[in-house]
């Protein structure tokens, strides 16, 4: 696989960025199998800051031909170096038409594990919650709702997601939301995200940050997760651009300082590093490639 020329460039500039950003002794990159895994070594520096352990990767990135060879494609994406699987309920549901021990046993023998699942949380959670702790997940992440007309239905959201909470720490997972966009436009002067931070059972109710969705809206997603600390405990890795409209693209050649934002959202208590990508600027096996290698220069054990 030939990775472009555009991407190096920008990757190359990144990896200086980081040098001094996260300042580390002692640690180069992580080793990683598969095409596209020489990334550029970020230099020594003297003080450790808090490490990115390893990353995964939401399946719905491979929606396009993950369907016609789940196994093949599970196998692609551990060769390429991702550590964690983030499925999704897809067309053959969120085991790809595995039992979830089965599932579970497959992704283990590929050096992965998967810790997390998109699902629709409104029907059968009992039964989802408990098909997930027997994959070994550790959480079931309801992943849209939509924007809501008030702050008032906002609040019945934050009721409700803790009942479901409630429900799955009863099957052994715990229960959490993704946001998008509109999670963070204002509603009666309110940021409709916080009002869910804010209203929510911390017990029953966690988070995943979409640090796209964040961007987007302009809203300061430093600030936020330091504000937040310890709500989120994953994070949704993509970056994007804004022209001829917005969509993401491959890690490194959009608008996100990652090597920053990252170490904001492990010092935050973010442990889950979820890549997702839903726009391809090239073939999508490909950015996925561009995308583990990016992440290799972000991978630090201190």
């Amino acid at each position: 696989m030939t990775l472009n020329r555009r991407f190096f460039l920008k990757s190359a500039s990144y990896a200086a960025a980081c040098s001094l950003v996260w300042s580390l002794s002692g640690c180069g990159t992580k080793e990683g199998s598969g095409e596209g895994s020489d990334s550029t070594a970020l230099s020594a520096g003297n003080e450790l800051v808090p490490s990115i352990p390893d990353f995964g990767l939401q399946l719905y990135s491979v929606r396009d031909v993950i369907g016609a060879d789940p196994k093949g494609v599970l196998k692609q994406i551990a060769d390429l170096g991702y550590k964690k699987i983030e499925s999704y309920q897809g067309d053959q549901g969120i085991f790809w038409g595995m039992s979830p021990t089965a599932f579970k046993a497959y992704v283990e023998e590929l050096g992965m594990t998967i810790v997390s699942t998109h699902a629709d949380t409104t029907k059968d959670l009992e039964k989802t919650a408990a098909q997930a702790a027997e994959a070994g997940l550790s959480y079931v992440l309801q992943p849209y709702i939509g924007p809501q007309k008030s702050v008032d239905e906002w609040k019945k959201r934050c009721d409700e997601f803790n009942k479901r909470g409630e429900i799955c720490k009863k099957a052994g997972v715990k229960f959490g939301y993704h946001n998008h966009d509109y999670s963070f436009k204002p509603i009666d002067g309110l940021i409709s995200q916080e009002i869910m931070l804010d209203n929510t059972d911390p017990s029953l109710v966690v988070f995943e940050l979409d640090l796209m969705w964040i961007q987007v809206p302009e809203v300061d997603a430093a600030a936020h997760l330091k504000k937040y600390a310890g709500r989120y405990e994953l994070c949704h890795i993509k970056d994007f651009v804004r022209e001829p409209e917005v969509a993401s693209t491959d890690l490194g050649l959009g608008l996100s300082d990652y090597p920053s934002l990252l170490k904001v959202a492990s010092e935050s208590g973010i442990s889950q590093f979820i890549v997702e990508q839903e726009n391809y600027p090239s073939p999508v096996m490909e950015c996925i490639a561009n995308d583990a290698v990016y992440m290799k220069q972000l991978v630090f054990k201190a």
